[in-house]
């Protein structure tokens, strides 16, 4: 059993009848000082319910834990109880689990099987795949695997945005200034050359806005000229998004974008209008939310046409009847709060019971210099620059430190990838950004190459050590792996309070506040000397192998055995 789950246990068994084992195992407390023990309890919740001195209470406690398993002291201090754990048996019991799970170590079943949806990524077709299109990608990514890690079946979903007026201006401006070949040649940068000279010539020649909207309305109408160059910009853009996703360890399950769901989106209408939910406002339709405190959401346009809103209620439809899910995640930044709650309100309103278990998990932007990037504008930074950037950046590095190391290039991508995949989670979601690609290949510090180096240098002692794990072997640890092994049993709960508050950036800093614990306890410690503790040395080296591996894993980030 975990540290802190033994402790409410024992806990469990004196004040059960008082407070339930969630209240109790939310109070307990990890004290900042080690002169207070490993664990405390405060009593104060207890004197509430019991109306006794949360002193008195806290000394009774201690005195029926005193000669209970696994505490080498129990004290009362205040209104605190503190707990010093017995730790030669408590490191064997997290050591030999970690041996025998391995991998597994930290999986539970708390999602039952159940399907959660992950909408992300979502690029725009015809524009490159930009920096600012990464957060809702890796966010995404990691929390697919985390769920999964607790038993949920996930349905990764690239909801592409294939559809809009801004194709009607890029085939406006390939009609008027494009070129086949150059096009074919460089697709996408082509693409994003045309959409940009569009928005400059618009601001002085206003009838080229008119033009792009009727290139549109034909697109729409299924114009045959339109429609086979909206295909081809569809078709070039997702090889390009593919070389990308490949270099993330990024797939999806379902590339259906907004054009898919043109012909579901009159469904919904007509049972909106069933149910007397659109009224008119301006000539376009809309549903009225202000009994939420939520603007009018706008259906259909004063010409018919129908908007994001419309299609994002068929997509939420479609998806709970395809995928019978138990939530559907939007992984979509901060700016499209208002859009959510709009669309729960409106699927409340249609008699749908499983708007509640829509979740929209926002983020903050990326910025560059301060300042948000922008396509229309060309102010933009192609992420699959940045990833090639920080792929030859690391490449330098082992040529500098390892240049005898095997399989530079894997390595190379691994630790580059990981370096931006990283610096992105490590980050609260909620927080804007800013971009520093100096920042993210430190080796030492906050970064992904520093666990990945944490990560390495463990399998580099098991190697020179000839360690075998064997479960049954382990018997304790030195007094100073203590902090280690405090890690180690953390893990677990660290991925239920990411999966929790939908928040990789957890993870990241636990991998990181173990490959510091190691790192410290590696410093003064000479782990491959022969004695008592070289082989309890090694089976901790060995878990702590496991557990930044499988914690860099989860986070979409792959650990070298060799940097």
């Amino acid at each position: 059993m975990k540290i802190k789950e033994q402790f409410a246990a024992d806990l469990q068994k004196q004040f059960g009848e008082h407070l339930d084992s969630h209240n109790i195992y939310h109070l307990i407390e990890v004290p900042k000082q080690q002169e207070h023990g490993d664990l405390a309890f405060p009593c104060y919740t207890l004197s509430g319910k019991l109306r006794r001195n949360p002193a008195l209470i806290a000394q009774e406690a201690a005195n029926q834990l005193e000669d209970a398993a696994g505490y080498e002291k129990v004290e009362a201090v205040g209104a605190y109880l503190n707990v010093f754990l017995n730790k030669q048996l408590t490191a064997s019991a997290i050591l030999a689990r970690i041996m025998e799970e391995k991998n597994n170590y930290g999986n539970s079943q708390v999602g039952q099987g159940d399907v959660v949806v992950m909408d992300m990524s979502s690029p725009n077709i015809a524009k490159p795949f930009s920096l600012g299109h990464l957060r809702s990608t890796v966010i995404g990514h990691s929390l697919s695997l985390i769920a999964e890690k607790r038993g949920y079946k996930t349905v990764r979903i690239n909801h592409l945005g294939d559809w809009g007026t801004q194709f009607g201006k890029l085939i406006a401006a390939y009609k008027k200034w494009g070129s086949e070949e150059k096009v074919k040649q460089n697709t996408i940068q082509e693409l994003l050359a045309l959409y940009i000279r569009f928005h400059e010539e618009a601001e002085h020649s206003p009838a080229l806005e008119e033009e792009g909207r009727l290139w549109f309305k034909q697109l729409e109408e299924g114009h045959a000229d339109a429609l086979a160059l909206w295909k081809w910009f569809r078709a070039e853009s997702l090889q390009e998004f593919e070389r990308i996703y490949k270099l993330l360890g990024v797939s999806f399950d379902s590339d259906n974008g907004e054009a898919f769901f043109n012909d579901k989106m009159q469904r919904i209408v007509d049972i909106l209008e069933e149910k007397q939910l659109l009224t008119e406002s301006e000539g376009a339709m809309v549903v009225d939310l202000s009994e939420d405190d939520l603007p009018p959401c706008l259906i259909k346009k004063s010409d018919g046409a129908t908007l994001y809103a419309t299609r994002d209620l068929a997509a939420a439809v479609y998806r709970k009847e395809t995928y019978h899910f138990g939530n559907s995640v939007y992984v979509v930044g901060n700016e499209q709060s208002l859009h959510f709650q709009q669309l729960k309100a409106v699927l409340r309103k249609m008699g749908y019971s499983w708007w509640e278990d829509i979740r929209h998990v926002s983020f903050g932007m990326i910025l560059k210099e301060g300042k948000k990037m922008s396509t229309r504008k060309g102010k933009v930074i192609l992420l699959e620059d940045i990833l090639q950037e920080a792929i030859e950046l690391a490449k330098t590095n082992i040529e500098e430190k390892n240049p005898g190391l095997a399989d530079k290039q894997s390595v190379a991508e691994n630790v580059g990838v990981g370096a931006v995949v990283f610096h992105d989670l490590k980050n609260h979601r909620h927080n804007d950004i800013e971009f520093s690609l100096e920042d993210m290949l430190r080796v030492e510090g906050e970064t992904g190459p520093y666990v990945q180096y944490t990560f390495a240098r463990a399998r580099s002692l098991l190697r020179k050590g000839g360690y075998q794990p064997a479960a049954e072997e382990v018997n304790g640890c030195d007094r100073e792996a203590w902090p280690v092994v405090k890690q180690l049993d953390a893990f677990p709960a660290v991925i239920n309070r990411a999966a929790e508050q939908d928040d990789p950036s957890q993870l990241a800093k636990y991998v990181v506040d173990l490959a510091q614990a190691f790192n410290k306890y590696y410093a003064g410690t000479r782990i491959l000397e022969e004695g008592k503790w070289k082989g309890q040395r090694l089976a901790l080296t060995f878990a702590v192998s496991i557990v930044l591996k499988e914690g860099l894993r989860l986070l979409g980030i792959h650990a070298p055995e060799e940097m």
